[in-house]
């Protein structure tokens, strides 16, 4: 295309690609407005998992753009993660790049910023869908646009900011299906589902599936014509897929390779869904919850719904093209109720939450026939569309009416009324049409403006929905502790150029703050971990249960920290931990060293694959770990009962098999116990609190105070081990527990546990004898190594088939400790130590890459040249 004509062109068209793009662009700026959210506003739009996840890891993709870290692989991400499988799921979007012109302080503004952007992206690539596919006008085209880009679920989940980037691409897919099957070209197809792929192989997946089905019910509506376009499509399909294992594979084998695994069928019907979800879901406002006991959130705008609705009814379709798509339709909605269905549009995999997230497909089927049904509508259609316009609101009253109290309050009578009347709105604006009140460019302005209007109602309901749900977060959370917490940072990094080390904070602001910091840590919140080394810290002390979505630093011991190379706690309280003392201050922040932190390996035997750890026991795990590298017999914790006090708004009942139930009085006030202990001399004390049932108590936290300190915790969250400090002397320590958020709870009767430090100091001094300082660099550690005689060298790095060892430039085999550390042999005498990490599958991922892209030019420009012929 010349210049001359692209200039053409975009007179002609340009002008509603970008009403397409800046319509639900503004529409989502004003109604973010509304609730207090702007640039630089002290609201942000981090709700629910944007806080603590998206936030920090494309503050963590900024670091790797500006050289900070490598691509590859982070430290900062609970030990050390591979980094690559990481950005496939939460940050392969063409816009991620954006963070680049970003301080990691102002992270909440970039998130801000991509959201409008992937909101009006998605009603961009629409328009381009509907200009290319519908005999419709433009300006109803960008009405169908705007529905799509503000549909409830992409509003209603639209701070989970990766999964916006393929809204983009659905109707791009589609456009590129339609284009092979009509004009034998696949160029676009190919470019879509390879951008699709690369961004979110998650929902990628979904698409996948959903494009194949689109294929065969389009097929199915003239086999005669588009069966030879069977061959074309496959070929570009598959050239695509295989060109995306740059990014596929690798998470593919990470995934599988580190302990992920499928969830199992438990039931034919899925949870919480009822009859009328589908009626319910399409009115306007309706938003149930994202958490657990969702329904599908599968609202597109009245419009779309009226004119798919007469898609099907009026007889200028073929029926065979209905049963095609009304088969989609079924499916979909089967999907919704037949949980093995639900299951395998999430990948086999159950969702935490956020729940049905395959049901943006039926949005999108629903205003795609929309668009063949408004092309078959006339001034003389039979009175369809009036009919279904009064039947519309039967309908909704009957869902709202029949249906049982409680089953659906969440959708008010204030909905229903909103909803009826867009109906009846539409209604007068198609009558008057039709009695040719209203010419047709007018009608098509007319709808725009209504369906931007609903468009904005929708969404303004949504986002309080999530406000409600999830609340989103002042930016000062964020924000304002960052200039001092990074000042410690960078004072810790300066004071360890040489030598590798870790951090943990005593006051996260979130559960991933060394993404953004840029400190090696222990705890992570992430879909994308490795499961066996969270696993195994689990059992030595820090909580990581289930399918270890979470892993926490806080409420463990010292050996611990020592074991793992915890050098430096940030705390914005006093730190009375043994070996710990205060080297700088920012703010209301301390910087804290460990003077007993062991380096990133340490020097042991053999029989380290041998050692036995006692199961449900993590002390009695630290204890065996402690005696292996130290070659000691020793026994480090002993357990005293402390005595109670004083007790505040509590009832103590004690319980069969040494448990004890502690019972609020009054309700909403803290239940208090004070306890009496006796503590001697050289001994760190711990308060120890086991839940007996982790079940009832997600939403309790415990705050123990003790020696003037006051820390808080999540209970299921959090280890078990409440710090009550460091007594040099003999000591009677009173300290307060205190139980927050549930009327009850049910504990082991918590004892104290005391730590010798004497002991803990002489095990660490014998096993940082034979510690192995490493220099990290990226993806890479090196180090020298000098032993009398043949040894293991275990790190505390989470083993991965990923990495190669090389001892004095020869590659060596790497073995796994439990599943969880990587180890190898080292022989005796000095050794250069070199490792390096790369994602397993990345360089075939590479060659497929470069090969798919290869075969399938080939490939096109023999097509091409076929047709000139």
């Amino acid at each position: 295309m010349t210049l001359t004509k692209l200039k053409k062109s975009f007179k002609n068209e340009g002008k509603y690609g970008l009403a397409a793009f800046f319509i639900p662009f503004f529409i989502m700026l004003f109604v973010y407005l509304s609730i207090g959210i702007f640039w630089g506003s002290d609201r942000s739009v981090l709700a629910s998992d944007a806080f603590s996840q998206f936030s920090n890891f494309h503050a963590s993709f900024n670091n790797v753009l500006h050289g900070d870290q490598s691509i590859f692989y982070t430290w900062n991400a609970s030990l050390g993660l591979n980094y690559w499988s990481l950005i496939s799921y939460y940050l392969g979007g063409i816009f991620t790049p954006l963070v680049f012109f970003f301080n990691n302080q102002h992270i909440p503004d970039a998130l801000y910023l991509l959201t409008l952007l992937k909101i009006g992206s998605a009603g961009l690539a629409f328009w381009y869908y509907g200009k290319n596919t519908y005999k419709l006008s433009q300006w109803s085209i960008v009405t169908l646009s705007v529905s799509y880009s503000l549909m409830s679920f992409i509003t209603a989940h639209s701070e989970l900011i990766m999964w916006l980037d393929i809204f983009m691409y659905l109707p791009l897919v589609i456009l590129g299906i339609n284009q092979v099957m009509d004009k034998g070209k696949s160029i676009l197809l190919f470019v879509s589902y390879l951008l699709l792929f690369v961004s979110n192989f998650y929902f990628g997946f979904m698409i996948g599936v959903f494009s194949v089905v689109y294929f065969f019910a389009r097929l199915a509506t003239n086999p005669k014509q588009y069966k030879k376009s069977i061959l074309p499509y496959f070929v570009s399909a598959l050239l695509a897929g295989i060109s995306s294992m740059i990014m596929i594979l690798p998470a593919v084998l990470d995934l599988k390779t580190n302990g992920e695994t499928l969830t199992e069928m438990a039931r034919l019907k899925t949870e919480a869904t009822s009859f009328w979800d589908i009626i319910i879901k399409n009115m306007i406002g309706v938003f149930d919850t994202t958490k657990y006991g969702s329904i599908p959130f599968i609202y597109v705008g009245i419009l779309p719904l009226i004119f798919c609705i007469f898609y099907f009814v009026t007889k200028k379709i073929k029926l065979t093209n209905k049963i095609a798509y009304g088969s989609m339709f079924i499916l979909l909605i089967a999907s919704f109720y037949l949980e093995p269905l639900n299951l395998f549009w999430h990948g086999f995999h159950a969702p935490n939450m956020f729940l049905f997230r395959f049901s943006f497909l039926f949005s999108f089927l629903v205003v795609m026939l929309a668009g063949y049904g408004w092309e078959k509508f006339t001034k003389e259609d039979g009175g369809y569309l009036v009919g279904i316009c009064l039947i519309l609101p039967v309908l909704f009253l009957l869902a709202k009416l029949t249906s049982p109290k409680t089953a659906y309050d969440f959708a008010t009578p204030t909905h229903l009324l909103m909803t009826i009347l867009f109906v009846l709105l539409y209604l007068t604006a198609i009558i008057f049409y039709q009695l040719k009140k209203l010419p047709g460019k007018r009608l098509a302005i007319l709808l725009l403006l209504l369906v931007s209007g609903e468009a904005f109602l929708n969404t303004s309901y949504m986002l309080n929905g999530i406000l409600d749900d999830w609340n989103y977060a002042s930016r000062s959370l964020y924000s304002e502790p960052y200039p001092n917490y990074k000042k410690l940072v960078d004072t810790a990094n300066k004071a360890n150029k040489e030598d590798f080390y870790r951090l943990e904070s005593l006051a996260p602001i979130s559960s991933n703050d060394s993404f953004s910091y840029g400190y090696s840590g222990i705890s992570m919140f992430s879909s994308i971990r490795n499961r066996h080394s969270s696993k195994f810290l689990n059992d030595l002390g820090y909580r990581s249960r289930g399918t270890s979505l979470n892993i926490r630093y806080q409420n463990n011991t010292l050996f611990m920290d020592s074991l793992l190379g915890v050098k430096h706690n940030i705390s914005d309280q006093r730190v009375n931990k043994y070996g710990f003392t205060s080297v700088a201050k920012a703010g209301k922040y301390q910087l804290y060293e460990n003077e007993d932190a062991m380096p990133l390996g340490v020097l042991t035997e053999p029989t380290l694959y041998r050692t036995k750890f006692p199961k449900n026991d993590n002390l009695g795990a630290q204890t065996a770990l402690i005696n292996q590298l130290s070659n000691f017999d020793d026994t480090y914790y002993s357990f005293v009962k402390p005595t109670i006090a004083e007790t505040k708004n509590t009832k103590i009942i004690n319980k069969p098999n040494n448990h004890v139930l502690f019972k609020e009085i009054k309700p909403n006030i803290a239940k208090s116990i004070t306890y009496d202990i006796f503590v001697p001399a050289g001994n760190q004390a711990y308060l120890s609190l086991f839940p007996g049932d982790f079940s009832q108590i997600e939403s309790s936290s415990a705050t123990v105070l003790s020696q003037g300190t006051s820390y808080k915790s999540q209970i299921n969250i959090t280890g078990q081990y409440y710090n009550l400090g460091y007594f040099e002397k003999d000591t009677t320590l009173r300290f307060t527990l205190e139980l927050y958020g549930t009327k009850d709870i049910d504990l082991v009767d918590p004892p104290v546990v005391l730590m010798d430090t004497n002991k803990y100091q002489s095990a660490m001094n014998e096993i940082n004898k034979q510690g192995v300082n490493f220099d990290v660099s990226g993806r890479k550690a090196k180090a020298t190594v000098e032993t009398p005689e043949d040894k293991v060298l275990m790190t505390t790095i989470p083993y991965d088939k990923g990495w190669t060892v090389k001892v004095d430039g020869k590659k060596v085999p790497t073995k796994d400790f439990k599943k969880a550390f990587l180890t190898f042999s080292v022989p005796k005498g000095k050794h250069e130590v070199t490792m390096s990490f790369l994602p397993p599958g990345l360089l075939i991922g590479v060659l497929l890459f470069i090969s798919g892209i290869g075969i399938f030019s080939v490939y096109y420009i023999f097509v091409l040249n076929k047709k000139r012929k």
